[in-house]
This record gives C-alpha cells, structure tokens and sequence, in this order.
C-alpha cells in the first residue's frame, strides 16, 4: 500500500506528457506486477486502510477498471464495508466518484449511500462530506441531500478557501443549488479571487451553470480579477472565460473591451473554433467594443474570410447569423451563404433544419432592414392576432386600460411583417402629448403619428443584473426602430412584482418620458 501511494503521489505531480511515459514505465515494470500479484493473493487479509487506499492508489495511477485485481478489491471493499472508518469512506467516495458504474462498483456505491446516511451526524470535516457529496453524485435521494446540506452547514464556520473553492464541485456534481452553502463559498471565493487558479475560474463558471446559481458579485469579483490580469492570461484562457461567461449570460463589459482591442491588434490566433465562439459570446451578449467598432467587425470578417475553405454550411450560417444580430453585414461570407442555400446546401437533418431555417430568415431580415439603403415605411401593416392576452400580460393590460381608459386606446398581440410580434402598441400624436384611438388613426393613416410598441421580455432575455438586453431581443428592437416604432423594453417579472398603482404609474412615465421617443444610434 505504501509503494503503490507513493508511487501515486508523485505521479500526480507530473505533466500529462511526463505522466504517458512515467505509467508506460511503471506497466512494464516486473516489480509492479509481482506488487499486483500479492495485492490479489492478500485482498481479504488486508487492514481497512491499506483496503482503501490500495484501490485508490490503483484507480488513480490508471489501472484498467476490468481487472481481475481492480474488480477483486471493489468486492472485498464491498464485504468490509461496515469495518470502513470514516477516514476510509471518504478515500473509497473519492476513489469511486472516478470509476465507471458496473455491476460491483454500482452495489459498492449503493451500500455506501446507505453506511453514509447511519453515520452522517458523526462526520465532522467538510473535506470528507465533499467527497461523499461528489461520489453519491445525482442519483442520491433528496434526503441524502438534505442530510449532506446540513452536515456542511453545521461546519460552515471553518470553511477555508480550498475547501470552498471544491464545494461548487461538490454541489454540482450531486446538482444540488443550496444557498446557505453557495453563498458563504461564494464570498469565500471573492476575498480570495487572486489565489483562484484558472482552470478553477472555469469550474466554479460552469458548476454555477449546473446549479443555475445566479450570482453577481461573484461573477463581478472574478471578472474583476481576469481583467485586472489579463496581459498574463493566453487569449485562448480568455475566451474560455468569456464562454463560460455568456453561458451563464454575463456581461463582462471591461474585459470584453479589452478583449476585442487584443484581437483587432493580433487576429492570428483566431482559428476557425475560436472564431466561432467570440462571434457567439459578442452576439449572445449584444456586446460592441466602445472604441474601433468597425475594425474589430472588419477584423472578425477578414478572420471569417480566410476560413471559408473549410467552414462547414452549418458553422457558415451561425458566424454569419452572429454577426447580424450586431448590426454588421459580412458581404463574402453572406454570398457564399445565399449561394449555399440557392443551391439547396443548408438542408439539414430533422433536429436540425427548424434551427437553421430561424437563422437564415433572420439573416435575411437583416440583409434588408440594416441595409443603409433601407427607408422607414409610410404606412406599416399590422394584425391583430387576438383579443385574448396570456396570463403574464394581463396585469400590463389591465394597467393600460386604468392609465388610457379603454382599450380601443391600444392594440394587443401585433404582429408585423418580418415574423415580428409586439405585446401592445400604442399611438400618440405628433407632439407625444396625446394618445389617439387605434381606429382613427387606421381610418385616417397619417405619417406624423408617433408608434409605441411595448416588449414585455423574460428575465434571461437580458445580461444577468442589468437592463441591458441580450443579442436576439436587441436585434428585434433595433428592427422596430427602423420600421418606425419607439421602442419600450420592459422586464416583466419586476413589473409582475409591482403593486397595481405602482404598475399603472411605471406605463405612465414610460409612455410620456421622452426617453421612450430616442432612437439609439448603436445595438445597445
């Protein structure tokens, strides 16, 4: 057991490339085998401990888990089970969390649950509950959660860093968001964010996005210290970070600036991979650098440009979508793309076709509404779908008839052409001081006539904790402007949260604030 932990121990701290050569080595060596062979012979003799950590040594060092030897020691665990310490059960959880579930390991696991729920109030140090937490994984009972959740807590006062930094691991891998952890591990985390590896920015990212455990701070902190960093940081470590970011629909303002000026100074490093995803992290999160927004637009086309040899139709057609979204129309690559999809090339699989077919409509509504040859309509078309509101909108229409007094005063459920639909219009005169009867002003069209269109969006249709709308729904409301409306962009669960009164005068200040009648020049 010594030999094989020590030979573990310093195995790990080797590089990938050190350790393929070093476990060739260590395989091929006779005094392994003869260590294996008595390991085989003296399985049922062996001390609880040297049990444990004789299997983890093994598994760790990358012994095939359908070995005799390793198989033979799942089995004895299995028969020694309830002579395991908790010591030993929290390095046979760690050992078991690693292997792949088969016939011996999935019964070892599920006599460990049950040991772990009878001992679980005697188990006082996070480091071992982490690793029943990671072993017990998703399959455990809600109970088992609960039971873990509260261990942790009772613990929670002598949380250290590292132990924070593993207890977004932990959670995640049971996926199970509980707030009375994640928010003490995370001000943990914020305090010492300079001490944060970055292979571990990206776990603690994508364990929040496992859990959909929304955090701002957090997020800030960490983005905070990237930024703060980043000359020290490889481009490709930075766009992993931004990835990860955009999943979670975070807006890393300052970073994504600094970002963008790397890549217009040296575009080399953007491969076709890398490409790809900083045109769906800039689209995602409605995202135009402050300074040099042509160049970097400029940039991310010659960058598009040069793969078109070898893009696929599919990859094609979401860098080209990526970049209508921003307001930018990159003219080869959107050639090639009409060539592609007259030839009928664009046709894809079941799964697939309704994705791209959205796409494409979109990039053709681009082509034509952000084309600078396009003018606003004299007299813009509309249907009524119906008279009926969903339930999330029948308190805004019940605020809008109090505030208007009727409702031939606006139109609900509008839809436009381009496949666009507005939750409620509203008309008023050219002075903005009064709102006019829908019917007159369809009896009399008259182009003076101010429209407002009103967007109730989700919460997730914006960048977490802001205002600021995400691509598709800025991309929607820059369309509207060039169609001739104003429009008023509302998030619906606070307005779902205001009282009646509050409602009624939150419409009132949108309707009449000049704000409301501003066209913004950029996306944002």
């Amino acid at each position: 057991t010594n030999s094989l932990t020590m030979a573990w121990r310093l195995f790990k701290n080797l590089s990938e490339e050190q350790q393929r050569y070093e476990k060739r080595l260590i395989f091929e060596h006779p005094a392994f085998v003869k260590l294996c062979q008595q390991l085989l012979r003296d399985a049922r003799r062996m001390k609880r401990g040297d049990l444990a950590f004789s299997l983890h040594a093994l598994v760790s060092l990358g012994v095939p888990q359908n070995t005799l030897l390793v198989q033979t020691l799942v089995r004895v665990c299995q028969e020694k089970l309830n002579q395991l310490d908790n010591r030993c059960i929290s390095v046979l959880a760690t050992t078991l969390a690693g292997m792949d579930k088969d016939k011996n390991v999935s019964a070892l696991q599920a006599g460990l649950q049950l040991l772990v729920e009878q001992r679980i109030s005697s188990i006082r140090d996070i480091f071992m509950l982490q690793n029943l937490m990671k072993c017990l994984g998703k399959g455990a009972p809600v109970f088992l959660k609960k039971k873990l959740e509260m261990a942790v807590v009772r613990e929670i006062d002598g949380l250290t860093f590292p132990n924070a930094l593993r207890m977004f691991l932990a959670l995640a891998a049971m996926n199970y968001c509980s707030l009375p952890i994640l928010n003490p591990c995370s001000k943990k985390i914020q305090e010492n964010v300079h001490d944060v590896p970055f292979r571990q920015l990206i776990l603690i990212l994508e364990a929040c996005h496992t859990l959909q455990y929304r955090n701002v701070k957090l997020f800030s902190a960490l983005a905070d210290y990237v930024n703060s960093t980043a000359y020290l940081w490889d481009k490709r470590q930075i766009i992993l970070f931004l990835s990860a970011c955009e999943t979670l629909g975070f807006q890393p303002t300052e970073l994504l600036d600094i970002f963008a000026e790397r890549v217009t100074e040296d575009p080399d490093f953007l491969n076709l991979k890398n490409l790809l995803i900083v045109l769906r992290v800039y689209s995602r999160l409605n995202h135009v650098p402050r300074v040099q927004k042509q160049l970097f637009f400029e940039t991310l086309h010659s960058c598009l440009s040069k793969c078109l040899p070898q893009i696929s139709n599919t990859e094609l057609l979401k860098a080209v979508y990526s970049l209508g979204i921003l307001g930018y129309l990159p003219h080869r690559a959107l050639d090639e793309l009409l060539q592609k999809d007259s030839k009928d090339e664009l046709t894809l699989s079941d799964d697939l076709e309704e994705q791209n077919t959205v796409m494409l409509r979109c990039v053709k509504t681009c082509m034509e509404l952000d084309s600078p040859s396009f003018t606003k309509p004299p007299f813009m078309p509309t249907e009524n779908l119906s008279s009926l509101v969903s339930l999330n909108l029948r308190k805004a229409q019940e605020a809008l008839i109090e505030l208007l007094g009727d409702e031939n005063m606006f139109q609900q459920n509008v839809r436009l052409p381009y496949s666009y639909h507005i939750d409620f219009e509203i008309r008023m005169d050219s002075d903005r001081k009064k709102v006019l009867p829908i019917a007159a002003t369809d009896d009399h069209p008259d182009s003076r006539v101010q429209r407002l269109a009103f967007l109730f969006a989700p919460m997730s249709a914006f960048c977490l904790g802001t205002t600021h709308p995400q691509g598709k729904l800025a991309m929607k409301k820059r369309h509207l402007n060039k169609l001739g409306y104003h429009v008023i962009l509302i998030q619906n669960r606070k307005f779902q949260e205001m009282k009646n009164e509050d409602a009624v005068e939150f419409l009132k200040r949108k309707i009449y604030s000049e704000d409301a009648f501003s066209f913004p020049e950029a996306t944002v």
